[in-house]
């Protein structure tokens, strides 16, 4: 047996493994210290190779830019914890949903607004669905618009920034231009940050917000006794005087982390203490701050950033091992005599990453399928920030393919029972189809990804 082959057994089982919901970082961890000593029995593999790991791991620990990822996620719980999202959306439902279709585009817009200030998908789509769910059902939205337009609107945090898949990948893309340069034989190549990632999504996500809402209108006026406008007791005075309240201070707080990162005034992670320490302050002012939600969003952030950071060190034992078994040139072979080139071995990247999200958490593609393609691709002529936002864009859809789509199980815990679970499927289809469309025509004009980033930096 060769260490190809093995690689290929090693990869297929690991994949076998998660499919059937097995702990990530420890299917990962275990199937490399399964086939490392069975490489080492066969004499394919050395497993000397292994005392490599140590330095992964302190390596991962000092990587400063990922100090980003906790202080974005308490930033997200806090504005989740304390209420102040809870404001944020009925102020905005309010504000919008006494037209046809107007409650949608508020979901829609809600969604845009908590994705960048929480960037997490799951709390996101629970509080709308807890918050905007019913008022939409009490309207008398159909089941399908309704759940759907709160899935799709939750997916947002993914794209666009302060994401924490942008840092992650940030990270996954950096060391992959590190060895697509040594390939090329460049021994100084241009970095790939997240602040170049946060940038190139800001006119993807906006582009896809906006593809969202256009078709919430022409729906409303094709099915108008589908998505009703709210009845309302209160005067538009007092409505505007309450989105004002409600909508400014996180409004402000999204300017700050965003802004002092596109303008160069702070890193990612120095922005993420700004928003980490600005959450804080506005659930002070809401009187929200209290010992009991303080300890709940710590115990949260701990327990949500050490799954991202045990996977992403079981990924580095996996990637070692597969490395060790030459899995990586076995991988740029078969890319890099795909019939098409550069562009035929994209096609084939983006449609295993489609069709592995039905099944896989995007966390486990980006640390076990982005560390491997990445390399290859971008020794082949593509852009890595253009990639970054083409992948992005991509494990987006992860969250709403059947049939293990998160977004679709988040809304499912907290819809009402009268909630048919086909519903959901079929009202998150036309989303579906619409991020598909986003990827291509991104795919097509990689200067909507790399134009801002650009003319900034």
């Amino acid at each position: 047996m060769t260490p190809e082959i093995l690689s290929i057994i090693m990869f297929f089982s690991t994949l076998t493994l998660l499919l059937f919901g097995f702990p990530v970082a420890f299917t990962l961890a275990g199937s490399a210290l399964f086939f490392g000593f069975l490489g080492d029995y066969l004499d394919i593999f050395n497993f000397r190779m292994l005392g490599f790991f140590p330095q992964r791991i302190f390596g991962v620990m000092i990587n400063e830019p990922l100090v980003a990822v906790p202080l974005f996620i308490f930033m997200g719980i806090m504005l989740e914890k304390t209420k102040i999202a809870a404001g944020l959306l009925q102020s905005i439902g309010e504000l919008f949903g006494t037209t046809k279709g107007g409650l949608g585009i508020g979901v829609v817009i809600v969604g845009m607004l908590l994705a960048a200030s929480t960037g997490i998908v799951g709390a996101t789509v629970v509080t709308m669905g807890m918050l905007s769910l019913p008022t939409m059902l009490k309207a008398g939205y159909d089941q399908k618009i309704a759940t759907g337009t709160i899935c799709a609107a939750g997916t947002l945090g993914q794209i666009i920034p302060p994401s924490i898949v942008l840092v992650l990948l940030a990270d996954i893309l950096q060391g992959a231009n590190e060895e697509a340069a040594l390939i090329a034989g460049d021994l100084a190549p241009n970095p790939i940050t997240a602040i170049d990632l946060f940038a190139g999504a800001m006119l993807p996500g906006l582009m896809l917000v906006v593809m969202f809402i256009i078709f919430i209108y022409f729906y409303a006026k094709i099915y108008p006794d589908s998505c009703p406008p709210i009845k309302t007791t209160r005067s538009r005075q007092e409505i505007y005087i309450e989105a004002f309240k409600n909508v400014l201070p996180p409004l402000i707080l999204i300017l700050l982390v965003l802004g002092s990162i596109l303008l160069g005034v702070a890193t990612p992670t120095e922005s993420a203490s700004v928003g980490a320490a600005g959450a804080a302050i506005l659930a002070f002012t809401k009187g929200e701050l209290t010992f009991k939600n303080l300890k709940d969003v710590s115990f949260s952030t701990v327990r949500l950033s050490s799954f991202v950071f045990v996977i992403l060190i079981g990924a580095s034992m996996f990637s070692l091992v597969f490395r060790g078994f030459k899995g990586d040139e076995l991988i740029e072979h078969v890319l890099t005599t795909l019939p098409g080139g550069q562009v035929g071995a994209l096609i084939i990247v983006m449609l295993a990453i489609f069709f592995l999200g039905f099944f896989l958490d995007y966390i486990e593609i980006i640390f076990v399928i982005v560390p491997l393609v990445g390399p290859v691709l971008i020794a082949n002529g593509a852009d890595p920030l253009w990639l970054g936002i083409m992948i992005s864009l991509n494990l987006q859809t992860s969250f709403l393919t059947p049939p293990f789509g998160f977004s679709l199980f988040f809304l499912r815990g907290v819809a009402p029972p009268e909630i048919q679970t086909k519903n959901i499927y079929r009202g998150v289809l036309p989303y579906i189809g619409i991020q598909v469309l986003a990827l291509i025509i991104v795919g097509f004009i990689p200067e909507i990804a790399t134009w801002l980033p650009r003319s900034i930096f």
